[in-house]
């Protein structure tokens, strides 16, 4: 790839795409505004973004409706539910705040996006507050919001993410057993551990 093929510089870059318009720039606000507020309360999953020594980290985050607690127009707080334990974006907190939240609702083009800091809290009586099937999260992020705005419809209208008819048959995609034994070179037992999935997750939703 020769160097006239790749853009270097922010003047390059924004000489490519042309300038912000108008609509781009005033949707973005440092605070909860009420007309976003109904995004958050309406979103049952969340893409958590951190960055930390390690490198960085995506993960999904779900739960019903309003999951993401909205403590007033500049705080959230996101239960950390039951997971696998790499806790790769607590890590990630711990040593760097910075973290980004898309949400996205069911059957709605737009996403919501919101930029801030966390911090990883403990204390019981606020765990109590995100009390689910009688368990209580290992701990809850405060995020300070610094910034706020919505993304237009057309990445899902692209990806036909809602329409019922673009959904992909499971059976196409290789198995978690069958990514695990391959990964193990067959240390795991693929099919066992499909057979036990389900009930696995059942068991161990929160």
């Amino acid at each position: 790839m020769s160097q006239d093929t790749r853009i270097t510089t922010i003047e390059d870059l924004e000489a490519l795409y042309g300038p912000i318009a108008a609509p781009s720039k005033v949707k973005v606000v440092d605070h909860i505004h009420p007309v976003y507020r109904p995004f958050i309360e309406a979103a049952p999953f969340a893409v958590l973004a951190t960055t930390g020594p390690a490198g960085l980290d995506t993960t999904p985050r779900g739960d019903p409706a309003g999951f993401v607690h909205i403590e007033d127009d500049r705080t959230l707080l996101l239960p950390d539910r039951r997971g696998n334990n790499r806790i790769d974006s607590l890590r990630n907190i711990v040593a760097d705040p910075r973290v980004a939240l898309l949400f996205l609702i069911p059957g709605i083009g737009e996403t919501l996006r919101v930029n801030g800091t966390a911090e990883i809290l403990v204390d019981p009586d606020l765990l109590d507050r995100f009390v689910m099937a009688g368990q209580v999260p290992k701990s809850v992020l405060r995020i300070t919001v610094g910034g706020v705005f919505f993304q237009c419809s057309r990445a899902v209208i692209r990806a036909g993410l809602w329409d019922p008819d673009a959904h992909i048959d499971r059976q196409t995609l290789p198995s978690p057993g069958t990514i695990l034994r391959t990964l193990s070179a067959a240390g795991i037992d693929g099919d066992a551990y499909d057979r036990a999935l389900p009930q696995r997750l059942a068991d161990t939703l929160y």
